[in-house]
């Protein structure tokens, strides 16, 4: 017979299992979340450091959709990158799949959109359609930084969906304005998403939806293909081609070129691009170097480096300047027509 001593060792033991057994077994039924915390160094100083997410895809049960095949599907289009990250086309994914997925683990998704000087004229376009595409069903906050709060249009929005505005300068440079985008968006994953936002997408306001942008755009570091350039060779892709520059791609280097008018990811990515760009862009700038498409180009500069985790196709940002290519089956965010004359501070 066990003595008391080893009574309590049998126990503690059962105790044990009993909880690494818990853990299994919740770990293939739900998701495991855990945010960002501040902490202090040795040194006395605080740091921000992110926790890994584990996102664990668990459909619901007997949920009925069509059968997926791996010999059928789109045979125009290149439909994963030579990392093996996904290009998301429409035709390659299943909305509803997709959505029971997500809708389980009860996520939220933040958007930042600048609205400074005369490109608040496109807020009310740009809030007013993406009620009608944007994470339909999901719970979705955006931020809206501009110099004019009194302008920003009031928008009837879905429950579970809110906006809120943030003041930010104005500046005489449209440069400027871009430059300081990235400074902005790692400052509002620090100071105000970490514990209540799951995914964040940065996106141009002089745009518009045109169709469901959702679950399927879901990754760690998501980047958009440029609809001016997919189907040209590197060589001509607009890089910063200064070897002075922190944004500098050399010739021959370079996968695709991405938009800096639409990206996001997890918290923990983005945060990490928009702080890496951030101290790049001013390292430049303290040395009299502007790349040449501003944050575009210290974002192409960080992707070509970190590879993304998902490539969303040009349905994500077209242009409505240009006609439809035969690929595009579906424009989901466009950039709508517009004269810089009239809109930036200097041309």
């Amino acid at each position: 017979m066990p003595t008391s001593k080893g009574r309590v060792v049998i126990v503690v033991a059962a105790v044990l299992l009993l909880l690494m057994l818990y853990c299994y077994f919740s770990s293939s039924l739900r998701v495991f979340v855990s945010f960002e915390q501040e902490q202090e160094t040795p040194d006395g100083k605080s740091e921000i450091v992110f926790n890994n997410h584990v996102f664990n895809l668990v459909a619901p049960d007997h949920l009925q959709y069509k059968q997926p095949s791996i010999v059928q599907g789109r045979t125009d289009v290149v439909t994963v990158t030579p990392w093996l990250a996904p290009v998301v086309w429409e035709g390659t994914f299943n909305p509803d799949l997709l959505d029971s997925i997500y809708q389980q683990q009860n996520i939220s998704v933040a958007a930042t959109v600048f609205a400074v000087g005369k490109y608040i004229m496109f807020l009310k376009n740009f809030l007013e359609t993406a009620e009608q595409f944007f994470f339909i069903g999901f719970k979705v906050h955006v931020y809206v930084f501009t110099d004019r709060p009194n302008e920003v249009p009031q928008v009837k929005m879905a429950p579970g969906r809110k906006l809120t505005v943030l003041s930010v300068p104005s500046s005489n440079r449209w440069q400027e304005i871009s430059a300081r985008r990235m400074e902005l968006i790692q400052k509002l994953i620090e100071e105000r998403l970490l514990s209540n936002t799951d995914y964040i997408f940065c996106l141009d306001v002089d745009s518009k939806f045109h169709g469901r942008w959702g679950t399927e755009s879901l990754g760690g570091l998501v980047a958009v293909i440029h609809p001016g350039y997919y189907w040209d060779p590197r060589s001509k892709f607009p890089y910063e081609r200064r070897p002075q520059s922190r944004a500098y791609v050399a010739q021959g280097e370079g996968d695709f070129y991405y938009c800096g008018g639409a990206f996001g990811g997890s918290l923990r990515e983005v945060h990490q691009l928009a702080k890496t760009c951030r101290f790049n862009f001013e390292a430049d700038a303290k040395e009299g170097i502007e790349a040449a498409w501003q944050e575009e180009s210290h974002l192409n500069r960080y992707m070509w480096i970190n590879k993304p985790s998902k490539v969303l196709s040009p349905e994500y940002l077209w242009q409505d300047f240009k006609s439809r290519n035969r690929e595009i089956h579906i424009i989901r965010f466009s950039g709508v027509i517009k004269n810089y004359a009239e809109i930036r501070p200097n041309v």
